[in-house]
């Protein structure tokens, strides 16, 4: 009987390196993605003359000079920053924002239980109550506040409704006064920038809705969620990604509002779309509305620009630390030649 084999196998080389592929032209890449780019073009041409040209034009006329006669005067000044600290200002703004984020909270707070009926609803009656969402864009939307306008007029509608029920529950209503204006305040605006934002915030939240899937929220129910709780855990977060759509829709809008506090609003109402128009038509001074412009853009693109890098980069460190984790693994490749021998070996 012969002795057994103790000789260990020589173990596998590993494989070598796969040669970095050859860096191709720039003609060479274009020609690779010729269709995406023609796909891509009209809309980044879009973009470019409709979108990027006039925002570095506005930027542009807020360093030149006003002219005495209402124009754009030559060379290039800092006077219009300087002269854009108006006291008034900081209370416009403030007004402009919070007006601007409640209304935005309140089309949410409204849609969502919108969008989640009509996801639930049968199929045939969908289409139906989409099309009583998007009803009032069949009208103008002049024509849509001034009918709040006549509405909200101290002998509209709703004043007489409102005067007639405090004349009977005025001790519980005390908010109902006759004395009470609801036209050319800030109630007046808020009111109306809901009703005319709403369908913004709907769409994209049933676009969402119609996608998510219910049978989670009937597991909850299940396990003894209340409908509330199922609602706010487990739905809301479900359509993230059309609150999100929902909040841009309506907010970036809000805060450019400038007809809806000029026909319903009052002097205490002023938003800063009120002052650009002022500054821009009756005063004539293009270098100072600039100014305005860009800093309401300014504030529009910065939180969303700040919170797509904030998530590129967590996206980035994520992957790089899903990397960094699979090489810190002992990965065997190729081996198996060596394995197959070595079990060859101990069978001998």
């Amino acid at each position: 009987m012969g002795a057994p084999n103790s000789a260990a196998p020589a173990p596998a080389e590993p494989p070598a390196a796969a040669p970095a592929p050859a860096r191709r032209s720039l003609w060479a890449r274009v020609r690779h993605h010729g269709g995406e780019l023609a796909l891509t073009a009209p809309s980044f041409l879009w973009m470019t003359v409709f979108f990027v040209v006039p925002t570095v034009l506005v930027f542009l006329l807020t360093f030149r000079p006003t002219a005495l006669d209402g124009g754009v005067g030559e060379g290039w000044t800092l006077q219009t920053w300087r002269t854009i600290s108006n006291p008034n200002y900081p209370a416009i703004v403030w007004r402009t924002v919070w007006l601007s984020f409640l209304a935005t909270f309140l089309c949410i707070a409204i849609s969502l239980p919108c969008a989640f009926a009509m996801a639930r609803i049968k199929p045939k009656w969908r289409s139906t109550f989409v099309g009583l969402v998007i009803l009032p864009f069949w009208t103008s939307f002049l024509i849509r506040v001034f009918a709040w306008r006549m509405l909200l007029h101290p002998e509209g509608f709703l004043s007489q409704v409102f005067h007639r029920t405090y004349s009977i529950f005025g001790w519980q209503f005390h908010f109902l006064e006759p004395s009470t204006t609801l036209l050319y305040n800030a109630f007046a605006v808020l009111l109306v920038m809901v009703y005319t934002y709403l369908p913004f915030a709907i769409l994209p939240l049933y676009a969402a809705a119609e996608k998510f899937d219910f049978s989670l929220v009937e597991a909850a129910l299940d396990l003894g969620a209340k409908p509330g709780r199922a609602f706010l855990r487990i739905f809301v977060p479900g359509v993230r990604a059309g609150i999100v759509s929902a909040v841009m829709m309506v907010l970036i809008p809000a805060l450019g509002s400038y007809v809806i506090p000029d026909m319903v609003g009052g002097k205490d109402s002023e938003m800063i779309g009120n002052k650009i128009y002022q500054r821009a038509i009756p005063d004539r001074n293009l270098p100072h509305a600039s100014a305005l412009s860009a800093l309401l853009m300014l504030g529009v693109l910065l939180p969303p620009g700040l919170a797509w890098l904030a998530t590129r980069k967590r996206h980035i460190g994520a992957v790089e630390t899903d990397v960094v984790s699979s090489l810190d693994r002992p990965v065997n490749l190729g081996n198996s030649g060596g394995r197959r021998r070595a079990a060859a070996g101990g069978r001998a």
